[in-house]
């Protein structure tokens, strides 16, 4: 049996390197996700929440491919000492860019299953909040 993977793809009226900022600057990260300390480059990651101040995630940078690619391991509480991976694939498109997300590495199993759908949902969250701010912009 595989991983269970997520996978998720939306398109934005923006450039690659507008939307590449939202992937990796902290104030731009703070406006749909979490926010870290610095700039993800190449390295370790720590994410914090906007409101709460407390570590939500937390990982490494292994690939950041200005406008193209970015790959971090992404580790949360609820995953125990589990890590996983997210990638993110930016394609320039006519009018804009069409983001993908895939997360791998993600417990399976029946007892997995809440993690999954809470992950699932999430992203979803995420993702509309990114294009609702870059599209405002």
């Amino acid at each position: 049996m595989t991983d269970n993977v997520l996978e998720k793809s939306i398109y934005l009226k923006a450039t690659p390197a507008q939307v590449w900022a939202y992937l990796t600057e902290p104030e731009k990260l703070a406006i749909w996700f979490h926010k870290p300390n610095n700039v993800l480059v190449d390295g370790p990651y720590e994410m914090f929440g906007v409101e709460s101040g407390d570590r939500l995630m937390w990982g490494e940078v292994l690939v950041a491919e200005p406008f193209r690619r970015l790959e971090y391991t992404f580790t949360i509480k609820p995953m125990g000492d589990r890590t996983s991976m997210v990638k993110w694939a930016l394609e320039e498109v006519a009018g804009g860019t069409r983001l993908s997300l895939r997360h791998e590495g993600l417990p399976q199993g029946e007892e997995a299953f809440g993690l999954m759908l809470a992950l699932d949902e999430g992203w979803d969250d995420h993702l509309a909040r990114m294009r609702k701010s870059v599209h405002a912009a």
